[in-house]
């Protein structure tokens, strides 16, 4: 079961940033961030908000709207 909850790669993708970028900017190992991306983790909500800050996009711009669900 796959679930995609958040769009940081695209967010990213769209900003032109990377995720070593991000991880260095938010002082997180680059493992972490790449747990983000591949949605195999997903960042507490005050680390959504750093993310967005940083981005300088909405915090709801890091979130799918819907959560598709595979079987």
């Amino acid at each position: 079961m796959e679930r995609d909850f958040n769009r940081i790669k695209v967010v990213l993708a769209e900003k032109k940033r990377t995720n070593k970028w991000l991880a260095e900017k938010l002082c997180k190992d680059p493992a972490t961030v790449s747990k983000w991306c591949t949605n195999s983790a997903q960042p507490c909500v005050e680390t959504l908000f750093s993310i967005a800050e940083c981005l300088e996009v909405k915090v709801k711009d890091l979130l799918n709207d819907s959560v598709k669900v595979s079987d």
